[in-house]
């Protein structure tokens, strides 16, 4: 499997997850191994830096950049240069606990198309910051986009995997640069005929976010304007069947330069 982590000046919280996620990966292997592709997202912090030292035999980590601003945009720029039967993608705050790793690899190995974490399913326990503004916030959010995809009850959870050929091409036709983007890669993935299974995740808010409900809520709530449109105007339609998934080799190689 190949991790994809957005990254926008995260030296600090970075190093903590990748660390977290090596150790996690010893006690409890993923089938096939896990590679983390990092995308550095026009980081000044010496982001960048930080992952390259971070890699392993254990965990091999490769950095790629975008000077795209925009997690959406990040996380396409990663997915962009995957190779991977199985391909995913995670905050890098390590927000959700890492069993999700293996729980997701079981669902897509058996047979889901797209395994999302979820703090709205029965099951989820989650930890965060208690704000009356980003309560009401949360709510229109999620009110709005049910009625793109109105099927999944978290669509925000930073943690998702993804068989390899169906995120490269959902990412590929994605155009969302901000945090709906997740919004428009599910919207996209549903209407090409993809099983969507969503999963309860241990999730506890991490201080630091890059996310600021002042600077960023009202882009979010206009980009869920966007995305409605242009799955309206792009024919995007009913459901369409997925094709039969060839034979996965988990073991290629990936060549990204750093």
């Amino acid at each position: 499997m190949q991790l994809i982590i957005p990254a926008y000046n995260e030296a600090a919280r970075l190093p903590r997850t990748l660390v977290a996620l090596r150790r996690h990966l010893a006690a409890e292997p993923v089938p096939g191994g896990v590679e983390v592709i990092v995308v550095d997202n026009a980081s000044t912090d010496g982001t960048a830096e930080c992952a390259r030292r971070a890699a392993s035999r254990a965990l091999p980590v490769y950095v790629v950049g975008c000077d795209v601003r925009g997690k959406g945009a990040a996380v396409r720029a990663g997915i962009a240069v995957t190779d991977d039967a199985y391909v995913g993608f995670m905050d890098a705050d390590g927000a959700t606990d890492l069993h999700a790793l293996g729980v997701a690899a079981d669902l897509v190995i058996g047979g889901a198309d797209v395994a999302i974490g979820s703090r709205g399913v029965t099951g989820a326990v989650t930890t965060g910051r208690h704000s009356a503004v980003r309560a009401v916030g949360a709510r229109c959010y999620r009110h709005l986009a049910a009625r793109l995809v109105p099927d999944v009850v978290d669509t925000q959870c930073g943690f998702k995997v993804m068989r390899g050929d169906i995120a490269r091409s959902v990412l590929a036709s994605t155009r969302t640069t901000g945090f709906s983007f997740d919004v428009e890669v599910l919207a996209r993935a549903r209407r090409s005929g993809a099983r969507i299974v969503e999963f309860p995740v241990a999730w506890v808010d991490v201080p630091g976010s890059t996310f600021r409900p002042a600077r960023h809520g009202l882009r979010s709530f206009t980009d869920l304007a966007a995305i409605g449109w242009r799955l309206r105007t792009s024919g995007a339609g009913a459901p369409r069947p997925v094709p039969e998934m060839p034979a996965p080799d988990l073991g290629l190689e990936m060549a990204v330069e750093a």
